[in-house]
């Protein structure tokens, strides 16, 4: 099996997750050139917008970086693939949708596909259709998330035990101890969103950033599951606001309405808690500081390594007591 390293040609197995609409080039760029895969996330912007963005990141970083295409959330999904080509992007992710008709396409260029995926069926699907990695996001993670719910540390062992390609772990990690326990669950790397937005790079409002930094173990919520839809978001005035009116009876016209991309961009780029809300995963009761992203992805590797060196000393006393 071929590494991280291999098919993307990163320095850390460390990849930033598409953030829809809050994604920026400042970000992209600063992740990937501290060594992991930044990552610009369509969201729901045009082709216009997201050909500017490109050249901003290519303008900051020689290095390696991909580009996020939710599949059913954008109207341009063909067209974002041909920018990506045009551009010659190293690899595109592709999530919220069936993956097979843009894979070859993009294989056809070279471009590596990495495929978001939450089930062992989902998982075998795209490998089937193509994938050269998949990230397997567990039910910790920020925004979206698949009606199945599977946590992360059910579900990456068994995506592992099904596929042949890469797996990246997503959901709930943010730190070195996340990645060491990525890595023994069979994992070759770590995809994150949430623990981004805590960094010096991320050009997100300070209201974010804040709210992060204070979070517990219980400030995110689930909202939507009573019309069949999963999005996690950090506890907020706005968060209140959309838990009464689920709780009065939610239809699917009106989630569409109370969760669009303008009120997330409200909120986390102009700092509006009382119109806009905050996507974030449940790793936000980790964060506790707001460093570099190279201070970050160091740190990270560095605890990684500890804590399996731990693991690995722990193991052996356990054998020497049997």
């Amino acid at each position: 099996m071929k590494t991280i390293h291999d098919l993307l040609h990163i320095t850390y197995p460390i990849i930033q997750g598409g953030m829809g609409n809050i994604s920026n080039a400042h970000l992209t760029a600063a992740i990937s050139e501290a060594g992991g895969l930044g990552t610009i996330g369509v969201g729901t912007r045009t082709p216009e917008e997201i050909d500017q963005m490109i050249h901003e990141v290519k303008s900051r970083t020689e290095k390696p970086f991909s580009l996020n295409i939710p599949i059913t959330v954008t109207n341009y999904a063909k067209e974002m693939a041909e920018l990506a080509i045009a551009h010659h992007v190293p690899a595109v992710t592709l999530s919220a949708g069936n993956p097979g008709k843009l894979i070859p396409l993009l294989h056809k260029e070279g471009i590596k596909v990495i495929v978001v995926i939450a089930s062992v069926k989902h998982a075998q699907k795209a490998e089937a259709a193509g994938a050269d990695l998949l990230v397997a996001e567990g039910f910790e993670a920020a925004g979206i998330n698949s009606s199945l719910e599977i946590t992360t540390f059910a579900l990456i062992p068994q995506i592992v035990s099904a596929v042949k390609i890469p797996v990246l772990a997503a959901g709930g990690i943010g730190d070195g101890r996340g990645l060491a326990a990525a890595l023994s669950l069979g994992a070759s790397g770590v995809q994150m969103g949430t623990r981004f937005i805590a960094t010096k790079e991320a050009p997100m409002h300070e209201s974010y950033k804040q709210r992060l930094l204070d979070a517990t173990d219980t400030d995110t919520l689930i909202f939507g599951r009573t019309v069949g839809r999963v999005r996690r978001i950090l506890h907020t005035p706005y968060a209140d606001k959309l838990l009464d009116v689920e709780k009065q009876g939610l239809t699917l016209e009106e989630y569409a309405k109370l969760t669009d991309e303008d009120k997330h961009v409200l909120a986390a780029m102009d700092g509006n808690l009382e119109k806009g809300f905050l996507n974030s995963g449940q790793v936000a009761g980790l964060i506790t500081s707001i460093p570099s992203v190279e201070e970050l992805l160091s740190n990270i590797m560095k605890e990684a390594a500890e804590q399996l060196q731990r693991g690995s000393s722990l193991l052996k006393t356990y054998s020497h007591l049997s």
